[in-house]
């Protein structure tokens, strides 16, 4: 094609993009000089014979090859007909001819053709949801034969095709009256450099994927003003390293998704603060390794990132504790995914882990992908409270309101200790003496255990290490209480819960799990 230059090609299952086009002497005829997505493919880096042609960013990711080798694609309708099973020469191909056979006798009908394309029509018009991923889509086609075909398009799926161009994408959008969703992932493309006119091909669009496109966030903004109901954005593998500002642009952001970008640093996330509507920020392996917010001091709300509920952080460099105490800082914030941090690997027991995290975020609903319930959230916050009770004490910490003064660093490293005493008084001195550390694994606990619908049986004490998970425990009271094998229901009653009772509901938890504490009384029922 006349327009070669830039295009992008698919030689058998391998992909390029076109560099050159023209003569290469000594030889005759016409060359397509392409650069590989796979770099192991090429030969050189576009010089021959001490000529440069064009150039690589990889010193062997260039080939040339004859045009004939070369696949352009085909326009955005073709494919839908062919994924469909809706193309007319297929059709005759498969040798449906018009006619039919009854008995010995061949009838032929006249005017099956035309009864057949208006078949086509309709079931091209019922059409809303379309994936034409990996058919080799490369251009629009006619201008308007997308519109007359498929009226009622709403989501389309243009993954991994040979788009070279936003001017293509938007070539098809525009023949689309009602897109909501449109994903052009794994797609190289060529973004506009400086600001376009806004036009209105986008105004219903609510879900954008440019995955792996080579998009910068610079590029982003300057398309963004074409974006003015889009929820959700999906930008991941792109190596967006820095990010600005978004002007007037994005309001109506609910997602964002930058995952599998090396991002220069956590302050990066500065400059999209103040996406009034973004809920749900995505940052896997993103490479930071601190989170702050510095216009807020210790116990007070940021005024950045409003409305954000999710944040996902998982597979980065996060070591310190000080970037949790700081998450605690987001007003909205319900659910946090942060596993394969540096910092995970602090403490040995995963558990521990776990309450340390609720007890720094108050708020805290979901904490990687597992609900936090009430009982749990009590637990994990008196034993904070606890384990941290003699640092309190030591960097000045007092019973006394008049006289508790405690230091900068111990309200920089706990937050929110003070809120806890608050809640729930201060520690007490018997509480804290000889208070064995909490991953201390077989720390025993005397527990008493009744069996409140079987007045005959009598209460017994036994001392279980708190490691012992609700399934052991089980197990011993089948043999302790010679039941028959019936399912048995546990639950916890401590003179702390003035005459609550806690389930003890999920086999695979240790006691400790239930902040189960010494003189407690276990409930048995079957």
């Amino acid at each position: 094609p006349s327009d070669a230059l830039g295009r992008r090609v698919l030689c058998g299952t391998e992909r390029a993009t076109v560099r050159y086009v023209g003569s290469v002497p000594p030889t005759a005829g016409i060359w397509l000089g392409v650069e590989w997505d796979d770099p192991q493919r090429g030969k050189h880096d576009g010089t021959y014979e001490g000529t440069q042609y064009f150039k690589c960013r990889h010193p062997r990711g260039g080939s040339f090859i004859r045009p004939n080798k070369a696949n352009f694609g085909v326009d955005f309708l073709t494919a839908i007909k062919d994924r469909y099973g809706l193309n007319v020469e297929q059709d005759v191909q498969h040798g449906t001819e018009d006619t039919l056979v009854f008995g010995k006798k061949t009838v032929e009908f006249v005017g099956m053709d035309s009864i057949a394309e208006q078949q086509r029509q309709v079931q091209l018009n019922q059409l809303v949801d379309i994936s034409v991923r990996e058919c080799a889509v490369s251009h629009a086609g006619q201008k308007e034969e997308i519109s007359r075909t498929c009226a009622n398009i709403r989501h389309i799926n243009l993954s991994k095709n040979l788009i070279s161009s936003w001017e293509t994408v938007t070539a098809i959008a525009s023949q689309v009256q009602n897109l909501e969703t449109l994903n052009i992932s794994e797609n190289k493309m060529k973004f506009p450099s400086t600001s376009t006119s806004v036009s209105s091909v986008f105004s219903k669009l609510r879900i954008l994927a440019l995955n792996q496109t080579e998009i910068t966030w610079t590029e982003v903004l300057l398309c963004a003003p074409g974006w003015p109901a889009l929820e959700e954005l999906y930008l991941t593998s792109n190596n967006i390293t820095v990010l600005e500002r978004p002007d007037n642009v994005l309001q109506t952001l609910k997602l964002l998704d930058l995952s599998d970008n090396q991002l220069l640093d956590g302050n990066q996330l500065h400059l999209i603060a103040h996406l009034p509507r973004l809920e749900q920020l995505i940052l896997r392996n993103t490479g930071i390794s601190s989170i702050r917010f510095p216009d807020a001091g210790f116990g007070c709300k940021t005024k950045m990132f409003p409305s954000l509920k999710g944040l996902a952080i998982n597979d980065n460099k996060i070591s310190q504790w000080s970037s949790i105490n700081e998450l605690d800082k987001l007003p909205s914030l319900r659910s946090l995914q942060c596993h394969n941090n540096p910092l995970m690997d602090t403490e040995k027991n995963p558990e521990t882990l776990r309450q340390l995290i609720i007890a720094k975020i108050s708020q805290l609903e979901i904490l990687n992908k597992s609900e936090i319930l009430p009982a749990e959230r009590k637990g994990a916050e008196l034993d904070y409270r606890k384990i941290f009770g003699n640092d309190w004490l030591a960097a000045g910490g007092n019973w006394n309101p008049e006289k508790n003064k405690p230091s900068e660093e111990f309200l920089a490293a706990h937050p929110r200790y003070p809120s806890l005493c608050l809640k729930y008084g201060a520690p007490e001195e018997g509480e804290l003496k000889g208070r064995q550390p909490l991953t201390l694994k077989n720390q025993l606990l005397t527990l008493t255990i009744k069996c409140p619908e079987k007045p005959e049986q009598k209460p017994v004490e036994r001392k279980l290490p708190e490691s012992m998970t609700i399934q052991r425990v089980k197990g011993l009271l089948y043999r302790l209480l010679k039941i028959p094998g019936s399912e048995l229901k546990l639950s916890y009653e401590s003179a702390k819960l003035e005459g609550k009772e806690v389930e003890l509901d999920n086999d695979l938890k240790p006691l400790q799990f239930y902040s189960i504490e010494n003189g407690d009384c276990v409930l048995v029922r079957w």
